[in-house]
């Protein structure tokens, strides 16, 4: 798994996630420029996602579901708020109904992902910035923590075609 690290920062309400691909940044980026390669790791294994929309421009939207294994699914959104091609991108991550309109009984969680040169291959970055403590033990109760780990164990594969 590229995971090499994984931390919650309880004071700084984020949570910091570095992984390390043996590829290039060109590659890896398409990881999330690519609404196909996205949809193949975005949601953990036992919940694939499906992608609607992918605008991933500042101003865009990526609009997603994933699907349960009993076929129940649950949408979700990207406001993608500031794009640095092949180096980086901003976005607010939400819930969504099914018509793709924001949940707002959910919160909302600002995503920074970074990537760059390193060891021969790229690092990502990932913060997940929430507004309150609340939010951020809402989301953690709910499974966000092994969500993404199981979503980026999926990583690998893809890179490796």
């Amino acid at each position: 798994m590229s995971i090499t690290s994984l931390e919650k920062d309880y004071d700084n309400l984020s949570l910091d996630i570095t992984l390390d691909f043996a590829h290039p940044v060109e590659q890896v980026w398409q990881l999330w420029a690519d609404p196909r390669k996205l949809e193949r790791w975005w949601g953990p294994p036992t919940y694939p996602a499906t992608v609607k929309e992918h605008d991933l421009t500042p101003g865009g939207t990526v609009g997603y579901f994933m699907t349960g294994p009993e076929g129940d699914t649950h949408h979700g959104y990207w406001n993608v708020t500031a794009v640095n091609e092949g180096k980086s991108f901003e976005f607010v991550d939400g819930f969504a109904h099914e018509d793709g309109t924001p949940d707002e009984t959910l919160p909302t969680t600002s995503m920074v992902v970074e990537m760059y040169e390193h060891g021969g291959g790229t690092r990502v970055e990932m913060r997940s910035s929430f507004d309150t403590r609340e939010q951020m033990d809402q989301l953690v109760e709910m499974g966000m923590v092994e969500g993404i780990q199981q979503a980026a164990s999926q990583m690998d594969a893809i890179l490796a075609g």
